[in-house]
């Protein structure tokens, strides 16, 4: 497998990735842009970023991530597979495993595929059938637990004063036009749940809108004007930990934060309204708000 080459552009699978390689012996070739950049940077200062063909040249094996903000990412698996190179493609998620590798029409598909648990393994199977998969332990959910218990968090309350809301970009208006509605997914199911607060029994709340690592910086200023009734704060300076030892609740769409936040013991909920497909995230524990509200089943 050495050299390696790693690619990556959206953080999720760029977090797997480096707790993945922490301690890794021989060449890594780091080629990252965007969040993946920005992440890499705060762990390693003096790491050097190259571009995708000087990665690649003479790299025995290219390990990528699957995000959906970019094309770089299919770009480097694609040179990669013209230069002959081994091509591993880490999934951080639990949905839309083949579209990832599409890109204006075009499949690209890596040699294997790498996952971190027995849900995205059997997606990944089914999906992919006859192609190499391998899951391996989730040691960045590990970690973001063990950060979470050291900031030594209290028992969640079922009746939460502190609710994290955790953002992320929604590609997707779930037939936006034909109810006539001009918002953002994101913003649908925010205010899907700001509408139920009294009667999930958040009304007293103070809510965190934590955003997006891909989220352009001022992406939801206004939102504090708009919902200026609220006891609503924006942070995206604390760590991830930090935001879910602080919460009694935990609630989003379905990002991976949802999960850490299982994992650490929170109550965590998807705000995705009833007219949304179902929520991606397999896990049990996950509490759904149109569930509650009996306005899906």
């Amino acid at each position: 497998m050495r050299p390696l080459a790693v690619a990556c552009h959206d953080a999720g699978a760029a977090n797997l990735i480096a707790a993945w390689l922490r301690g890794w012996v021989g060449e890594i070739r780091l080629c990252m842009t965007g969040p993946a950049a920005e992440l890499w940077r705060r762990q390693e200062p003096g790491a050097e970023l190259l571009s995708i063909a000087r990665a690649l040249d003479g790299a025995a094996t290219l390990l990528t991530g699957t995000g959906w903000a970019s094309d770089y990412e299919h770009e480097a698996r694609k040179r990669a597979k013209s230069l002959g190179i081994h091509s591993i493609a880490a999934v951080d998620h639990w949905a839309n495993y083949r579209e990832r590798f599409i890109r204006h029409g075009e499949l690209i598909l890596p040699n294997e595929l790498w996952v971190a648990d027995a849900y995205a393994m059997a997606e990944a199977q089914r999906c992919f059938p006859g192609m190499p998969v391998r899951e391996l332990p989730n040691l960045y959910l590990r970690g973001v637990v063990d950060e979470v218990v050291a900031f030594d968090p209290v028992a969640p309350a079922e009746k939460p004063t502190r609710v994290l809301y955790v953002l992320e970009p929604i590609r997707r208006d779930w037939g936006a036009a034909e109810r006539q509605d001009t918002r953002s997914g994101e913003l649908q199911a925010f205010e899907y749940f700001l509408a139920y607060l009294e009667r999930v029994g958040a009304a007293d709340a103070h809510i965190v809108l934590r955003p997006h690592p891909s989220d352009p910086v001022d992406k939801y200023d206004d939102w504090l004007t708009r919902f200026a009734g609220l006891d609503l704060a924006i942070d995206d300076a604390a760590p991830l930990a930090r935001q879910i030892a602080w919460a009694d609740w935990v609630v989003g769409c379905e990002s991976f934060a949802l999960v850490a936040a299982l994992e650490a013991g929170r109550v965590v909920f998807s705000s995705l309204p009833h007219w949304a497909p179902p929520c991606v995230l397999p896990h049990r524990e996950l509490r759904h708000v149109r569930r509650l509200l009996g306005h899906a089943a």
